[in-house]
C-alpha cells in the first residue's frame, strides 16, 4: 500500500484542474503533503506558479508539483494538454476534474455554451484522452467536482441550448445544467469502466467562498455574503474523501459532506447519462 490511502504507490501522480486557487489549491496542497506528485492543469502559468512553489517548499520535493497548460474552453488545448502529459512518461493514479466557471456568459472556442463546454465537455474530453493511462493503474480514480446546483436544472438537459450562447441573465440555469452533466458523466464513467478497475465519483463541495462566481455582476456579489459559506479548506474535504477513502463499492456515487447522497431525479437517470455520453463523444471526436 502506498502513502495515500487507497492508492498503491509511494508517490502517486495526480492531475487536478483549476488548482491555482480555492478548493483546488487546498486539495493539491493536502495530497502533495501526503506524498503525491501533483500536476496542476490550468490556463495561467503565472497564477499557478506560486502554488507550485508552495507545494515544492512544503514537501521539500521538486517533483511534488508541476504545471500543465490547459484551457478547458478549447478542445484543441485539452488534446494538447493530454499529449503533453503523455510525453512526460508518467503513470496517472487519479484525475480530479475540479475547475469550473459560473456566472459567465458566452461560448467556448468550438461554439458550446460556456459553462457546459468548460465544466463538462472540457473535462469529458480530458478524461477520455487520459483514459488509457488511467486504465493501466489498478483502481485509479476520477473525481469530478459537481454541485448541489444541479437541482436547479429543472428541465434536465435541453440539447439544442448547449450549442448556443448563454441565455439566462446570470448564467445560473446553464451552470446548473453543467453540474448535472458532471454527475451524469461520473456515474456513466463508472458504469462503462468499473469492470476494468476504474473508480469514478462526483461530489458537492458545499457553498464555497471562492472565485468561481467572479464573473457574476458586481452588484450581485454582496448577495453571496448573505449566507454562510464554507471556507476552501472545508470545501476541499469531500474531494479529498473521494480521492482517499471512497470505496470501490461506492463507485459511481455522488457525495456531499463526505457521505454518499442521492442526487436529483435527472442526475439519477441512466438513460440521460448514456445520451449525454454518446453526444459528448460525438462532439469531441474530431479534436
Amino acid at each position: 500500500m502506498g502513502v495515500l490511502p487507497g492508492i498503491d504507490a509511494a508517490h502517486p501522480v495526480i492531475l487536478i484542474t483549476g488548482a491555482n486557487t480555492g478548493i483546488g489549491r487546498i486539495t493539491a496542497l493536502h495530497l502533495a503533503k501526503l506524498g503525491a506528485c501533483m500536476v496542476l492543469a490550468g490556463r495561467d502559468p503565472q497564477r499557478t506558479a506560486p502554488v507550485v512553489q508552495e507545494i515544492q517548499t512544503l514537501t521539500g520535493r521538486a517533483d511534488a508539483a508541476r504545471f500543465l497548460p490547459l484551457d478547458l474552453a478549447d478542445l484543441h488545448s485539452v488534446r494538447q494538454a493530454a499529449q503533453a502529459f503523455e510525453a512526460w512518461g508518467l503513470p496517472l493514479h487519479a484525475l480530479i476534474n475540479n475547475a469550473g466557471v459560473a456566472g459567465a456568459k458566452g461560448q467556448t472556442r468550438q461554439g458550446f455554451e460556456l459553462a457546459f463546454g468548460t465544466n463538462h465537455l472540457g473535462h469529458f474530453h480530458l478524461t477520455q484522452l487520459l483514459l488509457p493511462l488511467l486504465l493501466k493503474t489498478p483502481q485509479s480514480r476520477v473525481v469530478t467536482v459537481a454541485s448541489r446546483a444541479h437541482l436547479a436544472a429543472l428541465n434536465g438537459i435541453t440539447w439544442e441550448s448547449l450549442e448556443q450562447v448563454t441565455r439566462s441573465r446570470f448564467g445560473i440555469t446553464e451552470y446548473a445544467v453543467s453540474k448535472l452533466a458532471n454527475i451524469l458523466f461520473a456515474s456513466e464513467l463508472a458504469r462503462r469502466h468499473a469492470s476494468q478497475g476504474l473508480l469514478s465519483y462526483s461530489l458537492h463541495p458545499g457553498v464555497i467562498k471562492t472565485e468561481v462566481w467572479r464573473h457574476a455582476p458586481w452588484w450581485a456579489q454582496p448577495l453571496f455574503a448573505l449566507r454562510r459559506m464554507k471556507t476552501p479548506l472545508e470545501g476541499a474535504q469531500t474531494t479529498l474523501h473521494c480521492v482517499l477513502h471512497a470505496s470501490p463499492e461506492q463507485n459511481g456515487l455522488y457525495f456531499s459532506n463526505c457521505q454518499p447522497r442521492t442526487p436529483g431525479d435527472h442526475a439519477s437517470n441512466p438513460l440521460l447519462a448514456r445520451q449525454l455520453w454518446e453526444r459528448s463523444v460525438a462532439w469531441t471526436k474530431d479534436f
